[in-house]
């Protein structure tokens, strides 16, 4: 489904807010053909809205996204390249090729990618192509995190203490560490998601922090530069969105709190920020206008604030010159659609509303639903979208994604499958609106974060509005509890759907479910698995009476399979589940909980083969950038062995128990696949 942007309740905002009169810059012609230099969800967010304003829409793609649902969406697209990104969508010398040849007048960058990068920006403007965002020489201000907080010094916004000098030298960055006092937050200068980040807590762990810190920040920005900040142990992350045009107007649109984080990646975001007192608001979003203005800023922008909880006060963090991904909470709550507002700023004309003009209706909370294993350290995931069924959507749901049904989540990028947008009139209707369409999401072919996200809705501190961004790990136990095992129910209606599979009409499917053969009742036995727990289910029965027998338990039950959706009643109790089947994994989805077994096929030849736990294998394809033993060394469990990067994100392989390294086998800068052997390690 097409999301009409903005949301239904801009109607009622546009009624008691009309348009600015009209004027000669208002007048001015919007593009006719828009390119979009991103991929994913973004970019189809940014067509739906380019298609609604009439544009044609140009999309650039590489080898990765030849078949992705922003290519179909749009009216034409271009090969950039192979799938890394470096040789696709980081290509702006490409990316300005396709623009010229499709007659594109304008480029939107999205977020990610080219979106803040100065050079781009300068580039499409020297090439006569207008660039969706703010002007260059904003992005360089805002661009280095240590310039941007001299000039938000100078402009009078409130900062944290810390160095952001220009001295680089590990023993000068740990001296004025440990003069600032622990913990501190080491921030890559260019950086931005989360990466080129770490909390050191003393002195003894700055050493091997920063390093690890300088290593991401190059891969990921190209730029080691780094700066060092008081940490606050009890902080809440506040950002507002800003708005300014070519003409000297800027509003912003209130905040966002995207507190709810995990290693500095934002996780839940809602707007507005629960119990903000009115007067801070207004404080904040002064603070960010005034920030704007000290760069000269033109476009879409959001000032990034952590507040400190105890005493509420809250400093400059960044400022992000580009859309950002919880973009659609503000749309929610003000009913404006903000690409538009992008779009029609970068044609030249003035904002479409004054902040007297202004308003918040509502609330809107954002969870950006992931391919990554919560039980495996929220490792990435990979592989099809083997079943993807969102929830429908509705003037209170929007869904924005990137993929359908089929497609695949690669190692190359992010593995966002969608954002979940939700409001409601109070936060308390909306936390509701998010636990129902978290609960209807079903995807199988890849691991998500669903389980977790719902559990963090559920959160008695996330409820009350409680919220800082030290909530995960505080509550970590309560989020990250172990698999729920299937109960009686749950297995009965495995072995009903797995009798139904063959298909209804069939003889073997009615005869399984009837029970009916010449010789009497008949009975069939299925066998589940679950990590290292078995259940036998026997399905047994006569015309009109069928009975299960489950782990000791005596049901009875008929039922229903269409496709994959199960109806059954059992024991006099109708369930309504989703049933899915790859390989021999069943998967089942019923009243909001999912459940994963193994169908042991009794009948078929399996031969696995096994390794002990002394071969320490990649979780995910990636590339080894530091070993951290040699071999013949001997190390305590938990030591680091090797360091590997996966999707920009470093991940440490440990040793699994004191022991010995009898080998590695990858050098660093070596790509490794998902499964290959890293380390060869004995136990003590």
């Amino acid at each position: 489904m097409m999301h009409a942007y903005p949301t239904p309740i801009a109607s009622a905002a546009a009624s008691a807010n009309p348009e600015p009169p009209a004027s000669a810059q208002s007048a001015r012609p919007m593009f006719r053909t828009l390119l979009v230099a991103n991929r994913g969800e973004i970019a189809c967010r940014v067509i739906k809205t380019a298609r609604a304003m009439g544009l044609r829409t140009v999309a650039v793609y590489s080898d990765a996204d030849a078949n992705a649902r922003f290519v179909k969406l749009a009216d034409e697209a271009w090969h950039l390249g192979p799938a890394p990104a470096a040789e696709s969508y980081l290509r702006a010398d490409r990316i300005l090729e396709v623009a010229h040849a499709s007659g594109a007048e304008a480029i939107h960058p999205g977020y990610g990618f080219l979106s803040e990068n100065e050079d781009f920006a300068a580039a499409c403007e020297a090439a006569g192509i207008a660039f969706v965002g703010p002007p260059a020489s904003a992005i360089a201000a805002m661009g280095s995190k240590s310039a941007a907080k001299a000039l938000m010094e100078k402009a009078r916004v409130p900062l944290v203490p810390g160095y952001h000098g220009d001295e680089q030298a590990p023993d000068f960055l740990q001296a004025q560490a440990d003069a600032i006092g622990y913990p501190v937050l080491i921030k890559a200068s260019a950086g931005g998601g989360g990466k080129g980040m770490r909390i050191v807590e003393k002195s003894a762990d700055f050493e091997a922090a920063l390093a690890s810190c300088q290593r991401e920040a190059r891969a990921s920005f190209g730029d080691d530069k780094v700066l060092i900040e008081k940490y606050l142990t009890r902080p809440r992350h506040v950002e507002i969105q800003v708005f300014a045009d070519q003409y000297g107007d800027c509003v912003y649109l209130f905040e966002r709190d995207c507190s709810v984080q995990r290693r500095h990646q934002k996780v839940l975001e809602e707007a507005p920020a629960p119990h903000l007192p009115a007067e801070t608001r207004r404080a904040m979003g002064e603070a960010a206008v005034a920030a704007a203005r000290a760069v000269g800023y033109v476009g879409a922008g959001t000032v990034e604030f952590i507040m400190d909880v105890d005493s509420g006060r809250f400093y400059f963090m960044e400022m992000n010159t580009r859309l950002q991904v919880e973009h659609p909470v503000t749309e929610m709550i003000t009913g404006q659609d903000l690409v538009a507002w992008q779009l029609k700023v970068a044609a030249g004309q003035p904002l479409p509303l004054t902040q007297q003009q202004l308003a918040i209706h509502g609330h809107s909370i954002e969870a950006r639903i992931y391919a990554e294993d919560p039980d495996k350290g929220f490792l990435p995931a990979t592989g099809t979208l083997l079943h993807l069924r969102p929830p429908a959507e509705s003037d209170q749901v929007r869904v924005d994604t990137g993929v359908l049904q089929g497609d695949s989540i690669s190692p190359f990028y992010d593995p966002m499958i969608a954002k979940l947008i939700v409001w409601g009139e109070t936060r308390e209707a909306a936390l509701q609106q998010m636990d129902a369409a978290l609960a209807a999401y079903e995807v199988v072919g890849v691991t998500t974060n669903l389980r977790f996200l719902r559990r963090i809705v559920a959160n008695a501190d996330f409820a009350s509005g409680n919220v800082d961004t030290g909530l995960i790990a505080r509550h970590q136990d309560s989020l990250l509890p172990p698999p729920v095992a299937p109960g009686a129910e749950e297995l009965a209606l495995f072995a009903l759907a797995e009798a139904l599979a063959s298909g209804p009409d069939t003889p073997e499917a009615a005869a399984s479910l009837a029970g009916w053969r010449l010789n009497g009742p008949a009975r069939r036995r299925f066998l589940f698995r679950q990590g290292e727990h078995s259940h036998t289910v026997v399905l047994c029965g006569t015309p009109g009476a069928l009975t299960l027998e489950v782990d000791g338990q005596t049901l009875q039950a008929t039922a229903r399979l269409e496709g994959t959706r199960l109806t059954a009643v059992i024991d006099g109790h109708r369930r309504n589940a989703a049933w899915v089947r790859h390989g021999s994994q069943r998967v089942l989805f019923a009243e909001g909980e999912r459940w994963l077994v193994e169908h042991v096929d009794p009948y078929a030849f399996s031969e696995a083969g096994s390794h002990g736990e002394a071969h320490l294998r990649a979780p995910m394809p990636g590339r080894v950038v530091a070993l951290m033993a040699e071999p013949g060394q001997r190390v305590a469990r938990g030591a680091p062995l090797l360091i590997l990067e996966a999707m920009k994100m470093e991940h440490t392989i440990a040793a699994p128990a004191d022991g010995v390294v009898k080998a590695l086998y990858f050098a660093p800068g070596e790509q490794v696949s998902d499964g290959d052997e890293l380390v060869d390690f004995e136990a003590a």
